[in-house]
């Protein structure tokens, strides 16, 4: 095993390397793209690199320190490069880290948590990224972490609750989770932001594909608090008969003052 030295200077050059590959290869016209899908008042940043340009630096780094790296050193590398404003800097860092998912330790769950309320990971495709990559697969390697993250729903920063409800759409879309996930759901639906509202849409839509019933019962019980975003993401793949008739069903108007 190399020094913590060694490592330390490893993990420096393989940052300074990925900062100047992604500085060779940034596209204005490309970031300005990127730009177009995040609010106006987001501040987002971009070198404007594609995805498989960003996935195959994430794959090298991987590839050239496997043999030498420890989770340790894969965290320390993503949280030099989750620091930095671009967004594509940010992914590989995470990319590279989810890389070591099997080796992941329990107290990483804290480390991801400051990283999302630290502001580091602040827009939603930052988030979509980090939770199922790191997030994810450590409630899967310890699931009592689950509860904990049911919790995050009533964190003050917005990226931790997203995350909360991002965390378990992958495995909501395998049928797992789904106590933890309409959990999440319930407890987010008085959120006033948008980009919750839409988390939880995608939540619900994932874990009603393989239990479409369940998802049903669930928006005819809490429909007059659901917000109407998430609700038409949640419904996406039902037939438009149904889709309709559940736009209806949860419509507020339809429901005594007062019951809510």
């Amino acid at each position: 095993m190399p020094s913590t030295k060694v490592a330390d200077a490893s993990v420096t050059r393989a940052v300074r390397d990925v900062r100047a590959a992604l500085r060779r290869r940034r596209s204005a016209t490309r970031a300005a793209g990127m730009r177009a899908y995040f609010k106006r008042d987001e501040t987002v940043a971009f070198y404007g690199v594609a995805l498989p340009a960003i996935r195959a630096l994430a794959r090298d780094v991987w590839r050239t320190h496997r043999a030498t790296w420890a989770v340790a050193d894969a965290t320390r590398f993503c949280d030099r490069l989750i620091r930095d404003a671009e967004f594509e800097a940010k992914a590989v860092g995470v990319l590279v880290l989810a890389r070591w998912e099997a080796a992941f330790p329990r107290g990483l769950l804290r480390t991801a948590r400051g990283w999302l309320s630290g502001g580091h990971a602040a827009t939603w495709a930052a988030v979509d990224l980090l939770a199922p990559a790191v997030v994810t697969p450590l409630v899967i390697r310890f699931p009592p972490l689950r509860s904990g993250i049911v919790r995050w729903t009533a964190a003050r920063s917005l990226w931790v609750r997203r995350a909360a409800a991002v965390t378990f759409v992958p495995l909501a879309r395998r049928g797992q989770a789904l106590a933890e996930s309409y959990a999440v759901a319930t407890a987010l639906f008085d959120d006033e932001e948008d980009l919750i509202h839409k988390a939880v849409g995608w939540l619900l839509r994932e874990a009603g594909k393989t239990d479409p019933r369940r998802l049903e019962r669930f928006l005819g019980r809490h429909g007059p608090r659901i917000p109407r975003t998430t609700v038409r993401y949640a419904i996406e793949r039902f037939p438009p008969g149904e889709r309709r008739r559940l736009l209806a069903a949860t419509r507020p108007d339809r429901f005594p003052a007062g019951s809510r």
